[in-house]
């Protein structure tokens, strides 16, 4: 016999002047979150949970919330939303300043040869390689971040020369080429 899921259903609720957006589903416990850039507050619930509940959690939570929504509004993510065409331009003159000499370092150690290197304001990439030209395309929001970040990114661009997808054999060469990669992709969420 096949077992359906159950739809998620998802409704907003005021606590103390903050809507909450609610999503009720197959869970087992509450689980409260902010959603870049702005921190709005979501809350995913088991099915049949007493809206009373979600006000108690975000009410004994609001201390985190204004926390977490001051790092938020002082986060690159957020200076990327509110940025000019003149402040994207000088994020393009930091990466596309740094980015060539990083490649050049890296191609001999990882036995590769880049192509063109593209630079553009993106906001769900960091970076893009088309191996069959060499292509590299990276995010300028990148000047943003510690320069370690810049480099992790050029890395994994330069990986997709040997290894086109994000499978075991990506990870295992970005682990030989750059062990702390995980540390660094960390820093870009």
């Amino acid at each position: 016999m096949l077992r359906r899921e159950r739809p998620s259903e998802r409704f907003v609720i005021d606590v103390d002047g903050e809507l909450v957006t609610v999503t009720a589903k197959a869970i087992k416990s509450l689980n409260l979150r902010l959603r870049p850039p702005d921190g709005a507050l979501v809350a995913s619930v088991p099915f049949g949970t007493d809206p009373s509940v979600v006000v108690d959690l975000v009410r004994a939570k609001m201390p985190w919330v204004l926390r977490q929504r001051a790092a938020m509004a002082d986060s690159p993510l957020a200076r990327a939303e509110t940025a000019t065409a003149e402040d994207v331009r000088a994020w393009r003159e930091v990466v596309s300043a740094c980015a060539p000499a990083l490649v050049e370092a890296w191609e001999p150690l990882m036995g590769v040869k880049a192509g063109a290197l593209a630079y553009r304001n993106m906001k769900s990439r960091w970076g893009s390689c088309q191996p069959a030209t060499g292509r590299i395309c990276l995010n300028v929001r990148l000047a943003l971040y510690p320069p370690e970040c810049l480099e992790y990114v050029v890395v994994h661009e330069l990986c997709h020369l040997l290894e086109r997808g994000h499978g075991p054999r990506f990870h295992q060469l970005m682990d030989g080429f750059m062990p702390d990669w995980r540390e660094r992709r960390a820093k870009l969420r």
